[in-house]
């Protein structure tokens, strides 16, 4: 697999990021700033689209900022497993950081946060 490619457009704030450039995917929308883009038969991720870019990377005086991923929640557990799956892999695990937050000894909301790169703008 070749390099990712990065394209930032500064007036929208938003971060494209394309690991196969060219590819039809079907979009997965992670929660309302970032997407996610897979090739569902092959089992592997095309790309991701980060809204707020400059937010989502934006660290606090307590460390990166996490994020929830509410979109898993309306997929079907199929596609759920295999969004999960996409999502620990490379090329995804080197921009997205998986983890969970457990508000109780029951409930588990995988959460997300952003390994920054530098963008031109």
């Amino acid at each position: 697999m070749s390099e990712p490619t990065f394209n930032y457009d500064e007036l929208s704030d938003t971060l494209y990021v394309s690991f196969a450039p060219g590819e039809g995917a079907t979009g997965i929308e992670l929660n309302d700033h970032i997407l996610l883009r897979i090739n569902k038969p092959e089992r592997r991720a095309i790309g991701l689209t980060f809204f707020e870019y400059s937010i989502l990377a934006q660290r606090t005086e307590m460390g990166p900022r996490s994020f929830p991923l509410t979109g898993l929640a309306a997929l079907s557990d199929e596609l759920r497993e295999l969004v999960l799956e996409i999502l620990l892999q490379s090329p995804v695990k080197e921009l997205l950081l998986l983890s969970a937050y457990t508000p109780s000894m029951v409930e588990t909301i995988p959460i997300t946060s952003l390994q920054p790169v530098p963008v031109a703008g």
